[in-house]
């Protein structure tokens, strides 16, 4: 999606841009599985940040509302502890407050109301300053912020964990497990994670959009607009080594030995590839090397076309764990699938309201959290029937029962996405957001090779969709501020293109 929101952004400013996608259909990890006739997603389940999405089609001249009619989600989410415990979060925040009175009292409901309020100043504090800012550091921030800092800080709290800023809200432990799971949307956990990171909350509270067809229709209809603006969009391409000439970028060679000449690329890959030397060796200097041990999250998830009974699920659906800490203790510190994961349970075929369960088979994307291991160890076949085995004995605790059949469930391991994303050991999120500097340690778009510029979820500002779409533009704003300066400088027009691999 940087990639393609990178190629929309230049290709409406007439730049010429050339698009190579490795994989046979565009989106990278927006992607779909198919179990006999059904597309299941297999990606992102979840749309927010409708005005970024709005912002990058007008760029073009277009309308989402024209391109990509979407659907508001009435629940946010259902969460569930045990059979008896439920608990949803609505579009409505007062109607949520009520939920939660309900669910763990008065108190806790006006803790809810408190931490809104807060999450609401933290996202407008970073939106501008942080988020859309090409490459942020700390005294910048405070810079941008101005006279607002101090008192923002505040509520930045960016040296408190957001499982600790989470108890000055909720005395309730399952309210804290329920927001400290918005650390898991940047592949982290809630107890090394900073406090910012509950902007998350106001980010879903603005809105959360259901798109009828499926996730992948996001990245279809941005690439589609960016042929239409001139865009050559070239599937099973895969690029093999950016290379150089007198020390700046001057094209890319595919596996087929073909040579596509350009002035600058816009690398939408895991920065680890980079480092690594994946794309030459000569350009491993061009960023920073990844933290050792400093991954995010991967995941075991199941695609299944199934049977959903019990449980009236709704669209999104999280089953958590009875330990939460114990849970992230696996993950991060011994490296292993927790023993009682936390579980999401994306139902596709249901609505965003209360649920009705569709009469026919349901597609349902089942994830757990595992350790970005795929590049140093294979699960066994009996290790990966006990992980299915824990996961939806669990669910049926939870009053969840899914019938399916081994024909009918596809399961995607770290080794899996390993060879989806090279570099990254099945990290879906690049490096873990961890501590206060974590938020500042993720490289910009700009590198240190001319001509070379990055964009993606393992880049400023961050995994997730809407995320990955501001990097899209950041790169694309950059590059062509570079054009600029460079013509100037030299006083004609620069030749060749523009390549995203």
């Amino acid at each position: 999606m940087a990639g393609l929101s990178a190629a929309l952004t230049l290709a409406a400013r007439g730049a010429r841009v050339v698009v190579l996608e490795r994989a046979q259909a565009v989106g990278g990890k927006l992607r779909q599985t198919r179990i006999e006739d059904a597309l299941i997603d297999a990606g992102p389940t979840v749309f927010t940040m409708r005005p970024v999405f709005e912002e990058l089609l007008r760029c073009a001249g277009h309308s989402l509302e024209e391109r990509l009619p979407l659907v508001r989600a009435d629940v946010l989410a259902r969460h569930a502890w045990s059979e008896s415990e439920r608990l949803d979060l609505y579009a409505d925040r007062a109607r949520t407050a009520d939920a939660i009175g309900t669910f763990a009292g008065a108190r806790e409901a006006q803790g809810y109301l408190r931490f809104a309020r807060d999450a609401q100043r933290v996202f407008r504090a970073m939106e501008v300053a942080y988020l859309r800012d090409a490459r942020p550091g700390p005294l910048r921030l405070v810079r941008r912020m101005g006279a607002r800092a101090l008192p923002a800080l505040w509520y930045l709290r960016p040296f408190e964990s957001l499982w600790r800023a989470l108890a000055r809200y909720f005395r309730d432990a399952r309210l804290q497990q329920l927001f400290g799971r918005y650390a898991t949307y940047c592949g982290s956990s809630p107890f090394q994670a900073p406090a910012t990171l509950m902007l998350v909350a106001h980010v879903e509270q603005e809105g959360v959009w259901v798109v009828p067809g499926g996730m992948q229709r996001v990245a279809q209809t941005v690439a589609d607009l960016a042929q239409e603006c001139g865009a050559e969009l070239r599937l099973g391409s895969d690029v093999q080594r950016i290379l150089l000439r007198a020390g700046r970028v001057n094209g890319v060679s595919l596996a087929t030995g073909e040579f596509v000449p350009a002035d600058a690329v816009i690398l939408n890959a895991d920065v680890a590839a980079l480092a690594d030397g994946s794309f030459g060796a000569e350009l491993a200097h061009a960023v920073p090397r990844p933290r050792a041990g400093g991954r995010s999250l991967s995941a075991i998830t199941w695609a299944v076309l199934g049977h959903a009974e019990g449980f009236p699920l709704s669209r999104h659906n999280v089953f958590f764990s009875p330990d939460y800490a114990a849970e992230f203790a696996q993950l991060f510190g011994a490296r292993q699938v927790p023993a009682w994961p936390t579980v999401y349970v994306c139902a596709q075929d249901r609505d965003a309201g209360p649920g009705t369960a569709p009469d026919a088979a349901e597609r349902l994307l089942c994830l757990i959290n595992a350790p970005a291991d795929g590049d140093d160890r294979s699960y066994s076949p009996t290790e990966l029937e006990q992980c299915e085995r824990r996961t939806f004995s669990f669910l049926e605790r939870c009053g969840l029962k899914v019938r399916r059949s081994p024909s009918q469930t596809l399961i995607t391991t770290p080794r899996q996405f390993e060879t989806l994303y090279p570099a990254t050991g099945g990290s879906l999120y690049g490096s873990a957001t961890h501590g206060w500097r974590g938020a500042f340690s993720r490289p910009g778009a700009r590198t240190r090779v001319p001509g070379l510029y990055l964009a993606g979820g393992s880049v400023h500002p961050g995994p997730g969709l809407p995320m990955t779409v501001l990097s899209g533009s950041l790169a694309a704003t950059c590059l062509l501020k570079d054009a600029a300066s460079s013509r100037r400088r030299r006083g004609r027009d620069t030749r060749g293109g523009t390549s995203m691999p």
